[in-house]
């Protein structure tokens, strides 16, 4: 098939249009096995095999604490690849080696030279996405790769790699029809990831998983440690602006005290205990010391670029957006904004077609003023039809057109004393950024 693109913005046409790609199709790009994605490192000259990586699976968090584990390996000097999807605002924010993004250049120059195979293999956009990146951090000579799992982790595109530390963050309920539609089967595969011998880092250990975790992790023979035992945070304070943790104890120790991050929201305390759990039982092998772990946390954002995670957007009104999008995010989520000072919430909301709907809209507030929307891809529910499945929760506002004209329509209405919070999707709260 001849290419008929030169540009970078024609090459990222090319590929939306082309490639199956699920965060705008959904189901009909999902792949059941791992075959395409052998068969592409095969092509590649198996680039997986040239770089040390760390992989993150997890229902929420895992995008945080890979953005915390790349910025303290920056810190300590090292040439770090980071690999996350879905991307807010540029393609490139899914492919970055310390901090920089993929130049277009490569985008172009990597798909000129292999669309042809990627159509013959029958290639997902994920897929292809996955093994640019693989090439490019290979081709780089990276000193460490952090790879973040895309869904689910048995079947995931990334799970070609052999890593020196596996993570998983937590297990929530997203994703049922494709990962199981209970924690325990969600677990299985997340857990997936697991490989031989290899060490594990699970941030939660949650009744109901932790069984499923320990039959494969005495299967595979690996070192475990469950992060939410294994540290206890004193005087841990989530602030508007920052956390603050008093200090970090490890069997009544104190491994760091007066920790900071401009990262902000309760939840983020548990991704923060799961990245210094993984960077303490990494120290040793790649000489991070308490100075690195510290610039690391306090630089993250300005380090890596770090989105949509209780972003502040504005103080007059008072705006935030998050990228949550399950039950258990939107909970936590939900927990921030009551703590807010405010007259009136308005919320910006819109979500993608393939949710459980009733499980996220009955945790939102009734009082709040509400702005439908429908982000501008394909797998995005229409407003109207938000608007009807959101009156029998007793939620009430307009459907609008647009993100942008539903944000614009808040922000005007809003009063100084009152909160405006975007959310419901990530591509609600990239349309905003």
């Amino acid at each position: 098939m001849e290419a008929s693109f030169t540009t970078y913005e024609e090459t990222l046409e090319y590929m939306y249009s082309q490639l199956p790609m699920y965060q705008r199709v959904g189901r009909p790009a999902f792949k059941p096995d791992l075959s395409n994605s052998y068969k592409l490192m095969e092509v590649l000259g198996h680039p997986e095999k040239k770089f040390k990586s760390i992989h993150i699976a997890g229902t929420n968090g895992k995008g945080s604490t890979a953005h915390l584990l790349t910025s303290v390996f920056m810190e300590r000097g090292l040439k770090t690849g980071l690999y996350t999807s879905p991307h807010l605002k540029d393609f490139r924010e899914r492919i970055t080696i310390s901090g920089k993004k993929v130049p277009k250049a490569y985008v172009v120059q990597f798909m000129k030279q292999y669309h042809q195979s990627f159509h013959e293999t029958g290639l997902s956009f994920f897929e292809m996405t996955v093994g640019m990146a693989f090439a490019w951090f290979a081709e780089q000579g990276v000193d460490i790769a952090v790879i973040e799992v895309g869904m689910g982790g048995r079947l995931d595109s990334t799970n070609v790699i052999m890593p020196a530390l596996s993570i998983i963050t937590n297990i929530g309920l997203d994703h049922t029809f494709f990962l199981g539609d209970s924690r325990a089967k969600i677990a299985g595969e997340k857990a997936g990831i697991i490989k031989k011998e290899t060490p594990v880092i699970i941030g939660d250990s949650d009744p109901e998983t932790k069984p499923v975790f320990s039959m494969h992790i005495k299967e595979k023979k690996c070192p475990v440690l469950y992060a939410d035992k294994e540290l206890i945070f004193r005087d841990a304070r989530s602030l508007p602006e920052k956390i603050d943790i008093g200090a970090v104890y490890l069997d009544n120790t104190i491994v760091i005290s007066s920790l900071e991050t401009p990262l902000s929201g309760h939840y983020q305390l548990q991704n923060i205990r799961t990245a210094l759990m993984a960077l303490l039982f990494l120290k040793k092998d790649f000489g991070i010391h308490e100075k690195h772990i510290r610039k690391g946390f306090a630089n993250v954002i300005t380090n890596t670029g770090l989105q949509g995670r209780w972003q502040k957007l504005s103080d007059h009104p008072l705006t935030y957006c998050d990228t949550a999008h399950n039950a258990d995010g939107i909970t936590m989520v939900m927990q921030q904004l009551e703590e807010l000072p405010k007259k009136r919430l308005h919320i910006v909301l819109g979500m993608v077609n393939d949710k459980n709907l009733s499980d996220i809209l009955k945790l939102l507030p009734q009082k709040a003023l509400y702005y439908f929307c429908k982000a501008d891809i394909p797998r995005g529910l229409p407003a109207e039809t938000l608007l009807q499945e959101a009156a029998a929760f007793h939620l009430h506002g307009a459907a609008y057109a647009s993100v942008a004209k539903a944000y614009q329509s808040a922000v005007k209405q809003a009063r100084e004393e009152d909160v405006v919070f975007v959310g419901g999707s990530t591509f609600t709260v990239a349309e905003v950024l």
